[in-house]
């Protein structure tokens, strides 16, 4: 979706200041009221900076916010960004309570004005994201991966990057994240995504039985091998073999695993033919490897081989938004296949699927969403029906605005100081406020700003 942006300024010099702010959207001008509403209805931009300070008002602010209202009444997810004088704060913070996303304060710093205006557009951009995947109609290609989290999008372009380069992946995260499933989206985008894909949990297997499906086995190699095996690495050959609960394989296999990876051949079970094998290798566990290293439960040099590439995978309670999302749409799964297309979630079971911590994260989604269908007795599915009946009230602690924007604000403070690693101007200016204010900021959280 190409980026479009409106100007809304009645001084043709700052008008032609900003407009080559912007060098990778599409900018257009308008220097009142009329001319923005009629390229807003024209050109759907995502982003307007609108001057208060318009015709026939331009000492005042009365035609800015008539504006305004008229932007957020045509087009209400339109990200307004109010630019100010700075004597105007009271204009600023009166802007935000009616709709506006920001605001600007003159003369201009074309760092801090671009800074906002790229925030406003990814803004606009997740709650797209947002809203396509809570109706179902998401554009993105990574097959059965729902959310909307920035720390769940974030993994999908990680994925989206590594998928067409043939190296070992090492998938870290809890029980229940979706592990097989982000290993399938690394498969199916990746140059092999037409060849076989061929999974194996390392745990779930008893070790003696374990070698021979993974490496498989000749006739007659040991009682009951009554003919030849070929195991799960030789079957994806050209393709990915995937892994699971690598956390949990014994250390004598470890071995052979590990020869595999440097030489890329394998030998059966009871034979001696090298057989070579071209196969991509993703591999997964919620262990520790760090602490299986140390307690030599897991072999030092084999972590290095199966993580080239590591992604930690967060579990649900660290992905905002993104219960509530992934409930929707099992439910709109499971509805039509046990043909109960009018259940829906009542609100009572809204407020619990965000209240829970979901300790068994997708695969409890997965659980809930369905007991609810087959148990709910009327059109509305309710907390009780997904046994979540004690969690349907919001403490008030969760509702304590001052406290989330407390949070809020000094997780963005500590982050952005972290990317300029501790150059205070340039994480004022990632932040969009000025350096006296973010010094303010680093005293009232108590943050280390030492180096």
């Amino acid at each position: 979706m190409k980026r479009k942006l409106l100007i809304v300024e009645d001084d043709p010099g700052l008008q032609s200041q900003m407009r080559w702010c912007f060098e990778d959207a599409e900018v257009f001008l308008a220097s009142d009221r009329e001319a923005a509403l009629s390229i807003l209805r024209r050109e759907e931009p995502q982003v307007v900076t609108l001057d208060l300070g318009l015709p026939p008002d331009p000492g005042g602010s009365t035609e800015g916010f008539q504006a305004l209202e008229d932007i957020l009444r045509l087009a209400p997810n339109t990200k307004i960004i109010v630019v100010t004088g700075r004597e105007e704060k009271e204009n600023a913070v009166k802007a935000i309570g009616l709709g506006a996303c920001d605001f600007f304060q003159k003369p201009l710093d074309a760092d801090i004005l671009s800074f906002i205006v790229t925030r406003a557009f990814r803004l606009f951009e997740l709650e797209k994201e947002n809203h396509d995947l809570s109706t179902g109609n998401s554009s993105s290609t990574l097959t059965g991966i729902i959310g909307s989290s920035p720390k769940m999008l974030e993994i999908c372009r990680m994925i989206e990057k590594i998928a067409p380069a043939d190296v070992t992946t090492l998938l870290l995260g809890e029980t229940g994240t979706g592990k097989e499933v982000l290993a399938k989206a690394i498969h199916q985008l990746s140059s092999r995504g037409d060849k076989s894909f061929s999974a194996i949990n390392c745990g779930a297997i008893p070790e003696n039985l374990l070698e021979s499906e993974l490496f498989g086995h000749e006739k007659g190699a040991f009682t009951g091998a009554s003919s030849l095996k070929q195991g799960k690495i030789e079957l994806a050959d050209k393709g990915t073999l995937f892994l699971d609960e690598i956390g949990d394989m014994p250390m004598s296999l470890q071995v052979k695993l590990l020869r595999f990876l440097q030489e890329r051949v394998i030998e059966r079970v009871g034979g001696v033919k090298e057989i070579p094998v071209d196969v991509r290798v993703i591999c997964a566990t919620h262990q520790n490897l760090q602490q299986h290293i140390e307690q030599n439960l897991f072999r030092e040099d084999l972590f290095y081989r199966v993580s080239e590439i590591s992604l930690n995978i967060p579990p649900i309670r660290e992905r905002e938004g993104d219960a509530i999302i992934i409930a929707h749409s099992l439910l709109k799964s499971f509805v039509q296949q046990m043909n109960r297309p009018t259940l829906s979630f009542n609100e009572d079971a809204m407020r619990a699927i965000k209240a829970y911590h979901w300790p068994g994260n997708v695969r409890e989604i997965i659980n809930k969403v369905k007991r609810a269908v087959i148990m709910a007795d009327d059109k509305k599915i309710t907390a009780a029906d997904m046994e979540l009946c004690n969690l349907s009230e919001v403490s008030e602690e969760a509702l304590n605005l001052r406290q989330i924007r407390d949070t809020a604000e000094k997780g963005a403070v500590i982050q952005a100081i972290q990317a300029a690693q501790n150059n205070m101007a340039q994480a004022a200016r990632l932040l969009g406020i000025t350096r006296p204010t973010l010094y303010n900021l680093t005293e009232k959280f108590d943050i280390n700003t030492d180096a």
